[in-house]
């Protein structure tokens, strides 16, 4: 038994120190080994090896050092760290007959813990450092859950609530009538946890009910990029929009940038039947929802949608809470970081079908789905990966929907309609493709056609993005 620890002790020591694991040749200071235990406790806890130096060598301790030691693990863990700690110690053997101490401390139930002179530790790789910012305190006490960003006050009055849409949303779900009196309102709002006690909105009443969110916290809208090509550019894009509003508005408008920018597929239906997208449109409506009430608002940044040729990424704000992982996720686990919003969600304000059920049903959809937790850059992305279709062409962005050609159509005739595109837009450079549909009396989508050719041979560029820009004739 004493040689399986021994093994496993010199196992573990071989790994060097990091987030979990850390080295101490000795122990002389309370207030030292306290601050260490709170960093501890302040994040995922973990085992404080004492005996080992930093380089992984093992001088050990005497019988007389795991005495002294005990009495300041004890010290420090009952009276120099706030609130006390329960840890646990074990003494195993050297060859040489001297001690190691393994010092076990939990992860926090009663986050966050501080040393005897009031400062907060966090583990910072195999070390430790202070927590010296709001924002970094707001974190500690959301992953507590002691506190939830989507209550946090605003500088936003009662007066910016959408009067429309928060007396749809009444009469709908709780068939109550819009109060007349501000008093009357505040304290319904408040009662429904979307206003504080002093008489602001919180986060989660912007986001959901205010007239325009965006003028109150204008980092938290989402900014769509069509690129093309598989790599993001600089300057180089075809449509880019920033979609803001209240939570609603925002869903609805990133849907429909995704939707119109996917292919649209026959798949077996006739010619004149309208083309089904190459992804179902359920994915996206998951996903989105997913970002959009799971997010970190503590986090003052965008969510971020780009799509590619091959592959679409929504990139939300903030790694996934707690202890979950992408494999967990997966098989429906999940953790509210937001409870008003996602409680609101649950109501019928977005597309909901329950909690944890949201990344499966994306799956179920489309399996081909990757999910990065970035705990460096503090992000997490969805990425859905498009399939290569047969016959398809993707020119600059435009999707070329494969068809059945008629045959019927000769080179002439398509060269006269090419001549008319050209010189419809030499006179109008920003007239867009409806537009130009209009006036040459064509369908849409023959007009994509016929300037996807053009962009092929070199006769027409686009310069900017869709909504702004103009086309050029290359003469």
């Amino acid at each position: 038994m004493g040689e399986m620890k021994r093994e496993d002790l010199l196992a573990r020591i071989a790994l060097g120190e990091d987030s979990s694991r850390q080295f101490k040749v000795t122990v002389k200071n309370t207030d030292s080994l306290a601050s260490e235990m709170a960093a501890f406790a302040n994040s995922e806890g973990g085992t404080i090896l004492i005996g080992v130096a930093d380089d992984g060598s093992t001088p050990g301790l005497s019988r007389e050092d795991i005495v002294r030691i005990n009495q300041f693990i004890s010290n420090a863990a009952s009276q120099h760290v706030r609130s006390p700690l329960t840890v646990q110690t074990e003494n195993i053997p050297l060859p040489n007959g001297r001690l190691i101490i393994a010092l076990t401390v939990p992860k926090g139930v009663d986050k966050p813990y501080f040393d005897k002179n009031g400062v907060i530790w966090l583990k910072n790789g195999a070390d430790k450092r202070r927590i010296n910012s709001k924002e970094e305190l707001r974190r500690l006490f959301q992953l507590s859950d002691q506190f939830h960003a989507d209550e946090l006050p605003t500088k936003a009055g009662i007066e910016k609530i959408d009067k429309l849409r928060f007396r749809d949303f009444l009469r709908d779900f709780y068939k109550l009538d819009y109060p007349d009196s501000a008093a009357e309102r505040l304290r319904l709002l408040q009662n429904m946890n979307l206003a504080t006690e002093g008489g602001m909105l919180n986060l989660a009443g912007v986001l959901l009910f205010a007239e325009r969110p965006e003028w109150i916290k204008p980092q938290f809208v989402v900014k769509a990029i069509r690129y093309p090509g598989n790599e993001i550019h600089v300057s180089d894009y075809v449509d880019t929009e920033d979609f803001s509003g209240p939570l609603r508005k925002v869903f609805d408008d990133s849907l429909a940038f995704v939707m119109r920018n996917l292919h649209k597929v026959q798949a077996g239906r006739g010619v004149n039947a309208p083309g089904l997208p190459e992804i179902p449109e359920a994915v996206f409506e998951e996903l989105l929802v997913n970002a959009l009430i799971h997010r970190d608002y503590l986090v003052s940044a965008t969510i971020r949608l780009f799509i590619f040729d091959n592959r679409i990424e929504i990139i939300s704000p903030g790694h996934l809470p707690n202890n979950l992982t992408v494999e967990k996720i997966r098989t429906g686990m999940s953790n509210i970081r937001n409870p008003i919003l996602v409680s609101f969600v649950a109501k019928g304000l977005l597309p909901y079908h329950g909690l944890g059920s949201g990344i499966k049903r994306a799956l179920e959809q489309w399996p081909d789905i990757d999910f990065t937790d970035d705990h460096d850059r503090c992000l997490f992305t969805a990425t859905v990966h498009r399939k290569e279709l047969a016959g398809s062409k993707e020119l600059k962005g435009i999707p070329e929907t494969p068809g059945k050609s008629s045959g019927k159509s000769s080179g002439k005739s398509s060269g006269k309609t090419e001549a008319q595109i050209l010189n419809s837009l030499l006179e109008r450079p920003k007239m867009t493709i409806p537009e130009l549909a209009k006036a040459l009396g064509m369908t849409t989508r023959g007009v994509e056609k016929q300037i996807s050719k053009l962009r092929q041979d070199g006769l027409l560029r686009r310069v900017g993005p869709a909504k702004g820009g103009h086309w050029e004739v290359i003469e």
